[in-house]
């Protein structure tokens, strides 16, 4: 299917200069339109992206659901077909969409384990603050609860992002956008004595002068040790729900909304470029909203 590699060529540049998407999202994106043309090839006609309708892609849908796969993972791939489509609609390439009515596999967003504030205070009061490592560790906990990081955002936290002094800090996000996050008192107060008092005494590579967590050669840490400092910390506290570093950063928006927090504040803070990701966070616990309609439910009260 030569004729499509100009279209898949054009995309891609689309997706790395228009999206700011990181290489790995590129590729993923680029793998969706390939499953595409493996379908036309199999059916042996080549339509070009303005002739195909949606009574293609819903035979498309078809034969991905007849491969085996997930109702996730062909959402994943539709997605990239309606995101191929935008890019075409912009390019001129075709003048209707017709991926706009295709319906996508109906999938469970189920949320992750959550610790409670209790709960997130009793693993961060595992680490040993007597020992470098222990401090460092500290200020990352408390800057990941407090900010509701994703793990690839705090082993990049810079420290030309920092602005303590107005309680502000600048994080860069998914396909490298920029914003600004509220950082909590202790958060702010472990940061400085980390900075202050451990991470001056390290001898720090070049090029990673400007990285505010850093490891014991002066380099930036992996997010395989941020998921090892988390999980030997939840060990101690005795705590045996399924945690990871997710687990901080989805226990601080559960506990924004349960605590009435406006949606769209959360999305922002969280960095999320639909409101439909964060909804998933509405989908609160049974006991949580039984106890809500308790309280303020006449037709509930005693």
């Amino acid at each position: 299917m030569a004729m499509w590699d100009a279209y898949k060529k054009g995309y891609k540049a689309y997706l790395r200069l228009e999206k700011s998407l990181s290489d790995h999202s590129v590729e993923a994106y680029l793998h969706d339109v390939e499953k595409l043309t493996a379908y036309l090839q199999i059916c042996q006609t080549l339509k070009s992206p303005a002739e195909i309708d949606l009574t293609d892609l819903q035979q498309f849908v078809k034969w991905v659901d007849g491969l085996g796969m997930t109702a996730t993972s062909q959402a994943r791939i539709l997605s990239g077909i309606r995101s191929f489509y935008k890019y075409c609609l912009i390019e001129q390439i075709t003048q209707t969409d017709p991926s706009t009515l295709l319906e996508a596999p109906k999938t469970s967003r189920k949320l992750p384990d959550t610790l409670s504030f209790e709960e997130i205070e009793l693993v961060i009061a595992q680490l040993d603050q007597s020992t470098p490592d222990g401090g460092r560790n500290k200020a990352i906990l408390e800057t990941m609860y407090s900010c509701g990081l994703r793990v690839s955002e705090v082993v990049n936290l810079k420290i030309s992002g920092l602005y303590l002094d107005v309680g502000f800090i600048r994080v860069i996000g998914k396909g490298d956008k920029e914003r600004l996050v509220p950082i909590g008192r202790d958060a702010v107060k472990y940061i400085k004595i980390y900075k202050d008092n451990i991470r001056v005494h390290q001898t720090i590579q070049p090029g990673f002068e400007d990285i505010l967590f850093l490891n014991n050669r002066g380099k930036n840490l992996s997010r395989v040790m941020i998921f090892y400092i988390i999980k030997q910390a939840a060990k101690l506290a005795g705590i045996t729900k399924n945690i990871s570093p997710h687990t901080f950063r989805h226990s601080f928006a559960t506990h924004l909304v349960e605590g009435g927090a406006d949606l769209r504040a959360v999305q922002e803070m969280l960095g999320h470029e639909s409101i439909t990701t964060t909804e998933i966070y509405t989908h609160l616990n049974r006991d949580f909203l039984r106890d809500t309609l308790q309280r303020f439910h006449p037709a509930f009260k005693p």
